[in-house]
Order: C-alpha cells, then structure tokens, then sequence
C-alpha cells in the first residue's frame, strides 16, 4: 500500500438528513490517519471519479466541517450511476492516476453493491485497494444492520408530518390519504404510527408493501373508522401492491400511465401524485354518496404525497440518527485499516443492544451480506393488513426520538 496513500470518498443515491455526519465521520477517522495522503471527495460519487472531478478535502476547518456535518443532504454531490465491469475499469483507470488505496462509499444496497464489485475486481487484478461501504438509506432496508443512518430522521419527519396532519383533519373532517416513500419495504411508512398518543389518533389506517393491497378491504376500512371517528386519516406506501413481492402489481402503476424510469429500470413514484389521487377518487367512487346518506354533507377527501420532502428537511433531525451516522463513517476508516477476521474491505453494521435505555454497538460485514439485498418490515408487526403492531414502536421509539404531545380540548 505504500504507493497509493490517497483516499477516496464518495456519496450515491438518495440524500438524508445525516449523510454527511458519515461524510464528516469518515474525514475525521482519516485525519487520524498518518499514513493516507490526499483525501478525496468525489463529486458526484462514482461519476466524478471516472471525471477525475475531485474536492481535496486535507486540513480543512473544524466549524466548517461541523456545519457541512449538520446540513442534510449530500455535500460531495449524488449520482444513481450503476457501474457495470466496463464502468468499473474506468474507475480503476482513475484510481491509478490518482494513487488511491482506501475508498469509501455512503449509500444504501445499490451502491454496496458497487463497493462488492470494485473490491472483487481490484482483487483479481491485483490491485492494492481497500474499500469500505458507509450504511445510508431512509428505506431502512440494508440486511445484517439492525437499523440505517438515516432512517431515524426521515422517520421522525414522517412522524411529525401525520401528526400535524392529524391535527388538521381534527378541525376539518373527512378523509385524508398520505403517501410516503417506500417501493419495496414499508419502514418508513410504519413510522406514522409514532404519531399516535390515544386511540383516537391518526393515522388511523396504515398500508405497506409487506401485505397484499385489496380496494375492497381498504373501502371497509375507511367506512368503519369514519363511521366510528367522522374522520380517517391515512398513510399508505407509494410502493402498496396488490401481490406481495410481485412488482407488477403496483398499485400505483394502475394509477399511472407512463412516467420516467431510473438507473435501475424502476418507475419513479415519489414525483407522483398519482397514487394519492388514486386512492382519493377511489374512496370519493364507493363511499361518497353512502357518507352523504348517512349526514347528509359531502365526503370532503384530500391526499398529499410527501416525496422527496422526507430525505433533506432541515431541524427534524433524530440525534441517535445523527451520532450513529457519524460513527459508521468513523469506523469504516478504523476498519479498513485494521478490521476483525481482516475485513479490510466491507460494510459498517449497527446492532441493538437494547430497546429500553437504547443502546447499539457496531461491527463489520462482508459487502456481499448487504449489496443488493432488501431487508423487509416484518410482517408480523402489520396488523390486520392495515395497521403497525406495538413491536414496531419498540423498535423506532429510540431511533426517532421524543415527539411533542398535542394539548386537546376535546
């Protein structure tokens, strides 16, 4: 390794509120570090280092790296390129120009799947490189990891976003539909459930990819809980589907016609309101004219879809979230240099010690243990096809945080 003491790091896929506490992590781990060099960000994480477009990032200011580590989203810049063997030469074209021997790459499973196959390929050729894979995903969907950087926060928008909206649907009845982020796993989805403090609370309804959507049990559901509240508040997936695992079947793709694809040949659903004004003309179709029978006023039904609004608020930060996300990016340095069973090159782990004072540890895994892989909620925390189970709250309360408590009149 003596000659290529130059480290790399990188960020992929969607920005969090806590990214760059791991970018700011791995910084300080390498600082401390006498035998690295330069130290590298890539702009715009793999796609700047086949541009060789670098920020030198050595001996930079201390508040200023506190600052860029509290700001959301990704400061080196982002990139949903998905390297192929071809892509992956020309990264080490570029490495061998700029004498890298360490990179470090903050993502979720996609992009630890590029650190796999730039670890696997610099093997066979012998090349001396070790590379780390930086836990980041709001999805919460990495295997081996009990939880992800990220995922406290965009859970903690989540929860405080429904529970406003709660409070809104209080003063104004009718029925209100919430879409959040989640193609193939429910967990951040499952995070309004935190809103709730009395059974009267929203979100009332809560739907996920984990368990088959049927339109004639969630009309059932939204009559018996308007029946018995005057209101219903939900929170639904964008990724709920009519077959569990079979994503054919998207409800939103019976939504929509068309709409763009990404990288990884997946239609875009966060950009959408299709989904949201789905759901609404489908509940405002069954039960508009019962409801209107029966009080004698008009079903007023409404739908926001929170998008991209989850990743990078400012404020709502969780500070488990905050201290977890800079830790795993000081410890993807500690362990590319001396890590146990000589996983000089793999990914950063959280386990939980306990739920209640919560506590975790860390440790490293193979890439091959995350790359690619989708870690689901579990469905036996889905309650009746359209609730969370008490489990789940055991589980989240510690990574999202205290949350206010409403004061209520009535």
């Amino acid at each position: 390794m003596a000659s290529n003491t130059n480290a790399v790091i990188g960020q992929s896929g969607g920005p969090t509120a806590v990214i760059n506490q791991s970018l700011v992590g791995v910084i300080e781990g390498l600082y401390k570090q006498p035998s690295v060099g330069k130290i590298l960000g890539a702009k715009h994480g793999v796609r700047g280092i086949i541009d060789g477009e670098f920020i030198e990032l050595n001996g930079l200011d201390a508040g200023l790296l506190e600052q860029v580590a509290q700001t959301p989203s990704s400061a080196l810049g982002s990139t949903r390129d998905k390297p192929d063997e071809e892509y992956c030469k020309k990264l080490f074209e570029s490495f061998r120009r700029h004498s890298v021997g360490y990179f470090y790459y903050i993502g979720g499973n996609d992009s630890a799947d590029t650190a796999r196959i730039v670890s696997e390929m610099a093997i066979t050729s012998g090349y001396p490189l070790r590379v780390y894979h930086v836990p980041k995903t709001i999805d919460n969907d990495l295997r081996t990891t009990d939880h992800c950087p990220g995922y406290g926060s965009a859970g903690r928008f989540v929860a405080l976003g429904v529970m406003g909206d709660d409070l809104d649907n209080r003063s104004l009845k009718g029925v209100k539909i919430d879409v959040i982020m989640g193609r193939d796993a429910g967990w951040l989805t499952a995070a309004s459930v935190l809103a709730r403090h009395d059974e009267n609370d929203g979100p009332h309804l809560i739907y996920v990819p984990e368990v088959d959507f049927n339109e004639d049990k969630f009309i059932g559901d939204v009559d018996r809980i308007y029946t018995k509240l005057g209101r219903c508040v939900i929170a639904a997936s964008e990724g709920i589907r009519y077959k569990v695992g079979d994503k054919n079947s998207l409800v939103t793709e019976k939504a929509m016609r068309g709409g763009e694809v990404d990288a990884h040949g997946n239609k875009q659903l966060s950009g959408s309101g299709a989904l949201g004004d789905y759901l609404s003309e489908l509940v405002k179709r069954q039960l508009g004219s019962i409801i209107q029978q029966r009080s004698g006023g008009k079903l007023r039904v409404r739908a926001d879809t929170f998008g991209y609004l989850q990743r990078s608020f400012p404020t709502i930060v969780s500070q488990a979230d905050a201290h977890e996300a800079r830790q795993c990016g000081r410890l993807a340095v500690q362990y590319s240099m001396s890590a146990p069973n000589d996983l000089v090159s793999g990914s950063v782990a959280i386990k939980r010690i306990s739920d209640a004072p919560y506590q975790v540890d860390y440790f490293p895994t193979a890439l091959t243990n995350v790359a690619r892989q989708t870690k689901h909620l579990d469905p036996s925390w889905v309650k009746n096809g359209c609730d969370i189970a008490d489990d789940y709250l055991r589980y989240a309360k510690g990574l999202v945080g205290p949350l206010p408590i409403p004061g209520k009149l009535y």
